[in-house]
């Protein structure tokens, strides 16, 4: 990868276009930024980068910046350093955060890792609310990804421009979501900066390269409309866990032994997040929503099911699910 270049002592990377700077400050209001300094996930990627130089436009003084390096490519500390440099240039205090992978699947990982030690960052310098630079084509190319591997609603619901650092109450914004990609990297280009780039973003080996080489093609196809239909059923997909919620409520008691009995009076959508919510409290972890599926079907069909440690048994009062009984194999060597 090509690390950032570092600006020559005469050059200023600073934006200089008053209209781009106060859309990106409309933008970056409509979401309600809490008072105090914001923190920016910059990882020298042209998104990120255009980013930086957006926030720091628009609210200098008043940002901070960190990259995480994961350890995985020998690329990543010079991209860290790189970013450091621009930081610098643009008198923006800047952290390197080094992290350390638990085996396993590393892409979950290195997003729970992430997120973990920027909400450490975030709190030891009292920073208010992390901006990431996910944007327009970024929307889009997951919501195809997604259709071509048949996700319901939860799998094709685009991120929100607002939310919440995974396992925190820190707020998470996202500024850039109307913006398109090719929009940043020309900022981050006038401004004579030199971003990283990932080789995996052209290795045709990988889904989302393959797309976004397909998509650039495609000059039919509306983009921002596509990353727009994505919000849409974001918001679809919180309606849903409004109604699951209500649904819970109604329709979910405590039964004996630790076992709960679910009378569905939902629609279907509606009753497989309360199925969801129901395996996971008694089994501890998350279903796959196929078999999920499977659970509900079997159930409406009045037989039962069986998933992970529990069993799901159809009764004249609803639906009943209890983990299963452990074996006197098992119990006798325990």
């Amino acid at each position: 990868m090509t690390p950032p270049a570092r600006p020559s002592p005469a050059s200023d990377p600073a934006l200089s276009d008053p209209a781009t700077v106060a859309r990106f400050a409309a933008d970056l209001a409509a979401l309600r930024p809490p008072a105090g300094p914001l923190a920016l996930a910059v990882s020298g990627g042209p998104d990120s980068l255009a980013l930086l130089l957006l926030a720091q436009a628009a609210h200098p003084g008043a940002i901070e910046a960190a990259t995480v390096d994961h350890g995985l490519r020998p690329e990543a500390a010079d991209e860290a350093a790189a970013v450091a440099r621009v930081c610098a240039t643009l008198g923006v205090p800047h952290q390197t955060l080094t992290v350390t992978l638990a085996p396993g699947n590393v892409q979950n990982a290195a997003r729970q890792a992430r997120y973990a030690a920027l909400a450490g960052w975030m709190a030891a310098r009292g920073l208010a609310a992390l901006l990431t630079a996910h944007h327009a084509d970024d929307q889009a190319e997951t919501l195809l990804l997604r259709l071509n591997r048949a996700s319901g609603v939860a799998g094709l619901a685009g991120v929100r421009p607002s939310g919440t650092v995974p396992g925190t109450r820190l707020p998470l914004l996202r500024p850039l979501l109307g913006w398109r990609r090719g929009d940043l990297a020309a900022l981050v280009d006038q401004a004579g900066l030199i971003p990283a780039q990932d080789p995996s973003n052209t290795d045709p080996r990988f889904d989302r390269a393959r797309l976004r080489a397909a998509l650039a093609t495609a000059d039919w196809l509306d983009i921002p409309a596509v990353a727009r239909s994505a919000a849409h059923l974001a918001d679809a997909d919180a309606a849903l866990d409004w109604a699951a919620g209500r649904e819970w409520q109604d329709g979910v008691s405590p039964a004996a032994l630790g076992s709960y009995v679910y009378r569905p009076q939902a629609p279907r959508a509606v009753a497989l997040r309360v199925l969801a919510r129901l395996i996971a409290k008694l089994d501890g972890n998350e279903p796959r929503g196929s078999a999920v599926a499977g659970v509900f079907d079997a159930l409406v069909a009045g037989q039962p099911a069986s998933i992970g440690n529990l069993v799901a048994r159809p009764l004249p009062e609803g639906w009943s699910f209890a983990k299963a009984p452990v074996r006197r194999a098992a119990r006798d060597q325990a």
